[in-house]
């Protein structure tokens, strides 16, 4: 395990660092389940790549501009800023809230970020891929977005719902039709650029289908930044916005944190967005003669208690709610645990209840609360007393051998983004070791074979060790009094430090064990 785990921390591999974005959040919306999972995937996988010695740079923020947020701020009697001001913090408490380690924070009303939109539409201009023409077409000011008549619904409302209006105005155009090729053989070249598969084959099968030319600018309204050389235009908000990937990192500065992350390893979105992400993105960085992003992750959908989420029907699920209600750790663990990365998901009550009473309390809990109360009372508020000798030889032993091949199982699955693999690790090994200490029952032993005793538990605690380590970025607070308990050094938590060099030492003094994860209780 030692030359596995010296590997993925050496400082001296090429891709040591890593790079992961949520989208930018729109400031119209108020934080709701989805966001809320967005940025969890997004923090689970930032801390793990940490753990496993990379330096990392996670990144989210909220998109300001548009016409839809110049309509709203009007209603509300502010002005656009004032408005955006006032709701940009909502999503910066719903990280904190979360407990989410995000190492910056983009919002596109900064200069910084003006300042890479316009560098960036320059070199789109200066390399003949964006023109002046006239649009006429269908238009969703609630989608911010643009679509083809044959994309319209049979009622005609845009794919998503949205209700559409015909518009006419003098716009520029970016030569999107040029890159359909490039695309297609980018596509086929790196097969892991779009994630799950199923969403990859929706963009190709788009693509295939022919793409026309994007309207990027508009005359109709003024919150936004004004095209350079021409203010009367604004540039189109997602042109706007999906820069601010590259904006946040200094560009068009490319020294400093550009040069250390770009590109991107994940652009983490929901489905409804991806097209932006996995067509437009790419097209616009292959027209800047920029570095494409690694790969884009698009996860699915939440519905509440089975049914479509909407507010019409009075029932989004407000993560400050679930928070104040269940607790964050228990939050955090239930959206990573309940649904496949990738896949849709249910939000129930019920169900969070069972995953942190089945999951967290009685197996990881009871686990650590009995084996921790039992050596607190029974070996002097110390960790059981074992040789040199039987950790060698238990480090040796089948299970400690299965474990290095979870460890590296575990870091191949995170780099796959296959996140629910890992907690199936972690809940096996917990599994593992509640059957161990049922068998060999060390309570029996006290009173006939004391060192047998100490060998049983040191086992246990030594397996509760890569339980803590592991579910870090899960549940971060939950699992710091997990490893608190076992009084694992804060400088010895990292992935390397799985390996028997850094196992709990005999006879080290313990403090006196607290539950660590309360049993929930379910509605009647």
């Amino acid at each position: 395990m030692n030359a596995f785990l010296t590997q993925i921390n050496d400082k001296e591999v090429s891709n040591n660092r890593f790079y992961i974005t949520t989208p930018i959040y729109y400031v119209n919306d108020v934080p709701h389940i989805g966001h809320a999972y967005t940025s969890l995937a997004c923090d689970v996988i930032a801390r793990f790549m940490k753990l496993a010695g990379k330096e990392v740079w996670y990144l989210s923020g909220t998109d300001e501009h548009g016409q839809k947020v110049e309509k709203s701020a009007l209603n509300n009697d502010l002005s656009p800023q004032e408005f955006t001001d006032k709701m940009s913090i909502n999503f910066r408490n719903l990280l904190q809230s979360l407990n989410i380690a995000n190492s910056d924070f983009i919002r596109t009303t900064e200069e910084r970020h003006k300042l890479g939109v316009k560098a960036f539409w320059n070199r789109l201009y200066e390399n003949g891929d964006v023109y002046l023409g006239k649009y006429s077409g269908w238009y969703s000011v609630r989608d911010e977005a643009f679509y083809d008549e044959s994309e319209l619904t049979p009622e005609g409302f845009a794919p998503t719902g949205a209700p559409v209006e015909w518009l006419e105005e003098p716009s520029y155009f970016f030569a999107l039709s040029k890159w359909q090729n490039k695309l297609l053989e980018f596509y086929d070249a790196n097969p892991e650029f779009i994630i799950p598969k199923t969403r990859r084959n929706e963009v190709i099968s788009f693509v295939k289908n022919g793409l026309m030319d994007l309207s990027i600018s508009r005359t109709s309204f003024k919150w936004g930044i004004p095209v350079p050389g021409n203010e009367k235009h604004i540039i189109y908000v997602w042109l706007d916005a999906l820069t601010n990937y590259i904006s946040a990192l200094g560009y068009p500065d490319k020294t400093g944190n550009y040069s250390k992350f770009w590109p991107a390893d994940a652009h983490v979105v929901g489905k409804d967005i991806l097209r932006f992400h996995a067509v437009y993105w790419p097209a616009f960085l292959m027209a800047a003669g920029l570095p494409l992003p690694k790969s884009i992750i698009a996860h699915g959908w939440w519905t509440n208690e089975g049914q479509k989420i909407s507010k019409s029907l009075g029932n989004v699920i407000d993560p400050f709610k679930l928070i104040e209600n269940f607790g964050q750790d228990q939050v955090r663990y239930f959206l990573m645990r309940e649904v496949i990365f990738g896949n849709d998901g249910n939000y129930a009550h019920d169900n969070l209840v069972q995953r942190n009473n089945t999951e967290l309390s009685n197996k990881i809990g009871n686990l650590i609360q009995r084996t921790c109360s039992f050596i607190f009372k029974n070996c002097g508020q110390k960790m059981p007393d074992v040789t040199k000798r039987f950790i060698d030889n238990m480090y040796q032993d089948s299970f400690f051998v299965q474990l290095e091949d979870i460890v590296k199982d575990t870091i191949i699955q995170m780099e796959s983004y296959n996140i629910n693999a890992v907690l199936d690790h972690i809940i096996y090994i917990t599994e593992q070791s509640n059957i161990y200490i049922d068998r060999e029952a060390p309570w029996a032993l006290k009173n006939s074979d004391l060192p047998k005793m100490n060998e049983v538990l040191y086992r246990i605690v030594e397996t509760i060790r890569y339980i803590g380590i592991l579910i870090q970025p899960f549940i971060p607070d939950s699992a710091a009094k997990i490893l608190d308990q076992l009084s694992v050094p804060e400088d010895n938590r990292d992935f390397r430090h799985l390996t028997q060099e850094f196992a709990i030492k005999p006879s080290t003094r313990i403090s006196e064990p607290l539950p660590i994860f309360p049993r929930l209780e379910i509605r009647n």
